[in-house]
């Protein structure tokens, strides 16, 4: 562990705004980062617009504190005034907030006086997957007087804020998302779960029920997989791990098309390595991502693939060498995939141990902790030599 001689007070402070913090990837990525930052070099602090759940658990590092605004539906014109003056009495070095529902507290942020200003992009919306809304993007444009630095996470993230949004390239930044590869790989415990001891060919996915990520056309394509194969129904199961609006909603469908006995909806939970070690092939339904980070898990678990050819999947998943890539929105070709794995084990396994060589190589949590380092560091940096260039000469 580092020695640092520095009192906490001066060690810099990073406040992260976020919508809410719960269950999901981007809040993994916020605690990942959190977690493994070297705590000599920065403090953290979470803001969130609405609330935290139990989620918050999953922040070991000590003297992270939390804030919920309780912000309710609408523009909440008050939560600006509100969050000013959090941000006067915390006084950080840094701003990053997260994804376009927390783009805005930029400007605030900037009237309180915080030097440096980093919004990230992890995704579009389900409501906008092409990430094409006029009104939005002007905002997004608007904002960057405020913004010093666009953090988009993959490099169709990273297009799009560039050619389509207008973006200055100067003021972008690609990092990549990183998973732990230690806690997320092969080899180790399983989760309990019904099909223990069973003969019988798992596959999984996880995520928040929502309508961004097409958990319905996944629970299509798996009922069509078990029409087109009666005689291996019985070895065939499906888990969809996660909670969100749409969970009734999956369940009635999947009882409606008469595989109900045969899909496990557990929840949100908290063991979700052992969970994907129970899978034999991990799947994403999604019609919009950035660089999915339950996608990373998986691939670090050392399981093949199978995903929707959107956003920037397709960098990370190599189409017959660690997956397989379909289009969104299409349950009969997310069937005849799922189908080719389930009937294949030579292609599981080798798909899986391709996918964890992928994770290993390039989206460790060391590397895209380091390059968060790195950027507040430049940013804060910059901005102290500019103090220093704006102040009076001593006479």
């Amino acid at each position: 562990m580092a020695v640092t001689n520095k009192r906490p007070a001066d060690i810099p402070l990073v406040v992260h705004l976020i919508y809410r913090l719960d269950f999901g990837g981007l809040e993994t990525l916020l605690v990942d980062c959190i977690n493994h930052m070297p705590p000599e070099r920065y403090r953290h602090a979470v803001v969130c617009l609405t609330g935290y759940t139990a989620f918050a658990d999953k922040i070991t590092r000590p003297g992270v504190e939390l804030y919920a605004l309780d912000k309710q539906p609408g523009l909440g014109l008050g939560i600006h005034v509100k969050l000013f003056k959090l941000l006067r009495r915390l006084r950080p070095s840094v701003l990053h907030t997260y994804n376009f529902a927390c783009a805005e507290y930029a400007a605030p942020a900037w009237l309180a006086g915080v030097p440096v200003r980093v919004h990230a992009e992890h995704g579009r919306d389900a409501s906008d997957p092409q990430g094409l809304n006029r009104k939005h993007n002007f905002l997004r444009r608007a904002l960057v007087p405020f913004i010093d630095r666009y953090v988009p996470v993959s490099h169709d993230l990273a297009r799009w804020l560039t050619n389509v949004v207008g973006i200055p390239s100067r003021k972008s930044e690609l990092i990549m998302n990183g998973v732990d590869t230690v806690r997320f790989a092969p080899g180790l415990a399983a989760a309990t779960t019904p099909w223990a001891g069973q003969d019988v060919f798992v596959i999984g996915t996880v995520g928040r029920l929502q309508d961004v990520k097409d958990q319905a056309s996944l629970i299509a394509a798996f009922a069509l997989l078990c029409t087109a194969h009666p005689e291996g129904r019985a070895r065939l199961r499906l888990a969809v791990v996660g909670d969100g609006p749409l969970r009734d909603k999956l369940a009635q469908k999947a009882q409606a098309l008469g595989v109900a006995d045969l899909v496990w909806f557990p929840g949100a939970r908290n063991d979700i390595p052992e969970l994907m070690r129970s899978f034999d092939l991990f799947v994403l339904s999604s019609i919009a991502e950035g660089t999915p980070v339950t996608l990373l898990e998986a691939m670090a678990c050392g399981l093949p693939v199978v995903a929707t050819a959107v956003g920037g999947i397709p960098e990370v998943v190599q189409d017959g060498v660690n997956g397989a890539l379909v289009p969104a929105g299409n349950p009969q070709a997310l069937s005849d995939a799922l189908g080719l794995y389930a009937a294949d084990a030579s292609r599981v396994a080798a798909h899986g141990a391709a996918a964890r060589t992928n994770i290993e190589r390039h989206y460790s949590v060391a590397a895209m902790v380091g390059a968060y380092t790195a950027l507040y560091d430049r940013l804060g940096k910059r901005t102290n030599n500019l103090n220093e260039i704006t102040q009076p000469c001593a006479e």
